[in-house]
């Protein structure tokens, strides 16, 4: 019996991965430890964002959690892409707001267990077979970071439509 060290296993493991993916764009950001459990995040496009633990763990809550960050980012992946295709569809959409309530599991890795989404859009007639189609569209096919946790956290999403925009 040949024996294969935890580093070997990982790479085996690593290259069948790569090999049933077509590899897109390549993201690279950077995570610096600034202080306690603080860190700041910077990104290619220049942008950054400081995280940091909870006080509980030695966070001076001056920034957002890293968890908040990755279900923040899905919201508004999804927003971005129920946007879009309303504005292609030629729907006259004004607003679009996304509350998300979500449960992660009790024990190590804490990972999202149930993600909602809950759409509220303002616009000038809307019609719901177009939103509905909207939402389902980016849950099922464009929303990249909802589709990944889809993985492990059953997720689901409802909409309100309010009334006609107020004229500015």
């Amino acid at each position: 019996m040949r024996c294969i060290s935890n580093k070997r296993k990982f790479n085996i493991q690593r290259k069948i991965i790569l090999v049933n993916l077509q590899i897109g764009s390549v993201m690279k950001m950077s995570i610096k430890w600034k202080d306690g459990v603080s860190f700041l995040g910077e990104a290619e496009s220049g942008h950054s964002v400081l995280m940091d633990g909870a006080p509980e763990i030695g966070g001076k809550n001056l920034g957002l959690r890293p968890m908040e960050m990755v279900l923040m980012g899905a919201g508004g992946c999804t927003a971005l892409d129920v946007v879009m295709i309303l504005k292609r569809g030629r729907q006259e959409i004004v607003d679009c707001m996304v509350d998300i309530e979500a449960e992660r599991a009790t024990e190590e890795p804490k990972i999202f267990t149930r993600i909602h989404y809950h759409f509220i859009l303002t616009g000038n007639n809307l019609k719901p077979e177009k939103v509905e189609r909207a939402i389902n569209l980016s849950a099922e096919k464009y929303c990249s970071a909802s589709i990944m946790l889809g993985k492990t956290a059953i997720i689901s999403h409802d909409y309100e439509i309010l009334g006609d925009s107020p004229s500015c």
